[in-house]
């Protein structure tokens, strides 16, 4: 009588390998155990060996399946990874360009109905008619231009707080103040100049002079007793008065006021009798006659003022011009900064824009980002050798 003993997990008749294919799949070389047969017959050992065979090629099969199954679960989950990766930097660059989406502020750092704020809500207008939101001009006035400055400084720099700097707050303060709360390089994004403004040289109706000469010469018979407004220390108007004075030998007393409105107001009442101010703002008030104006601080005469000789014609080096335009608190998006420049310069060449400015005698720049960071470079230490020899200072 023979005997034959088989482990259970494989069936010899029917060649079926009953172990755990789950089992197998969950290990990245499985063991699969063949069937034994204890026989003294050579039928039988033939038998068990083609079973045991047949056991094995069906093992190597599942396990080949196992690995392909696992690699494509590797494969798609990378795949998932990718879209969604994909897809958050697509909802990335689609919120970076629909940049704005509302409202932008825009802070000008000087009173309203000065030279700065004219022009600035005048290009501000045109620019949100163009950009289709709405752009907020708020007046931040104080400190020549440092209040406002500062806030800009500190916003975050997501394109929806924007201002406006100029000659004052970006090339003379730093050489004007001790201290200065913020730092132009390191706290401020330029984005582009917009325009140049030359100041007028006028007086008060009533002083008895008609000329620059004789201005000159009644200063110096009369020297601490004129007083000279400006919209405030640090502005054209002041050191422009001061450069006036260290080229021509005379002495005036400086009251500096928040912003040129109040200094015309006392220029026209009587408190003060002399100013230097930006041709956009006073020019208004020389065309009804309610002031003088005797010269133009530009190095030669402008179109508007044909009559009105240039101060270098009598005060040889003298020129001041003021210059200004968008600047936006450090790490301002390279995009943002792209698009303000383009908007600027199609703003800046608006049929309507370009006939008020001109009607201001207000000159049209329209810089790109780095042409505005040289021009602040190069006015800096100008500015700074004006103070020296001036020797304005504040604490």
């Amino acid at each position: 009588m023979v005997r034959s003993f088989a482990c259970p997990i494989a069936s010899p008749a029917r060649g079926q390998v009953v172990a755990s294919s789950r089992a197998m799949a969950l290990r990245s070389k499985p063991r699969v155990t063949s069937t034994l047969l204890l026989s003294s017959s050579s039928s039988s050992s033939s038998s068990s060996s083609l079973a045991m065979a047949m056991a094995m090629a069906r093992a190597r099969a599942l396990t080949r399946l196992s690995g392909n199954l696992g690699r494509a679960a590797r494969a798609l989950a990378f795949a998932v990874v990718t879209v969604a990766a994909a897809t958050v930097s697509l909802a990335a660059g689609t919120a970076a360009a629909a940049w704005p989406d509302k409202p932008i502020r825009f802070i000008v750092p000087s009173a309203a109905g000065g030279s700065p704020d004219v022009i600035m809500r005048l290009l501000m207008n045109q620019m949100s008619t163009q950009m289709g939101v709405p752009i907020v001009v708020e007046n931040k006035p104080g400190a020549s231009y440092q209040i406002g400055t500062t806030e800009i400084a500190r916003a975050a720099p997501d394109g929806y707080t924007l201002g406006y700097g100029n000659i004052v707050s970006l090339a003379i303060n730093q050489a004007l103040y001790t201290k200065v709360p913020y730092d132009v390089e390191r706290d401020l994004t330029l984005v582009t100049n917009a325009v140049n403004v030359y100041n007028l040289l006028v007086v008060n109706k009533d002083l008895p002079v008609k000329t620059l000469p004789e201005l000159i010469t009644h200063l110096k018979r009369n020297p601490g007793k004129l007083v000279m407004a400006s919209g405030g220390n640090g502005t054209t108007g002041h050191l422009g008065g001061e450069l006036f004075k260290a080229l021509t030998g005379t002495y005036m007393l400086h009251v500096p006021y928040r912003g040129s409105p109040q200094a015309i107001a006392d220029l026209i009442a009587g408190e003060a009798q002399v100013i230097f101010d930006n041709s956009s703002s006073i020019a208004p008030h020389v065309t009804s006659g309610r002031v003088r104006a005797l010269a133009v601080s530009a190095s030669k005469r402008l179109p508007a003022f044909p009559d009105l000789p240039a101060i270098a014609e009598v005060v040889p080096g003298y020129e001041t011009v003021a210059w200004g335009g968008i600047i936006g608190p450090a790490g301002l998006p390279p995009d943002v900064v792209k698009r303000l420049e383009t908007e600027m310069k199609k703003a800046l060449a608006a049929p309507a824009v370009m006939e008020t400015l001109g009607k201001l005698q207000v000159g049209i720049d329209g810089s790109t980002s780095e042409q505005f960071r040289a021009l602040v470079k190069r006015e800096q230490p100008k500015w700074a050798e004006v103070i020296q020899r001036s020797g304005a200072k504040v604490d």
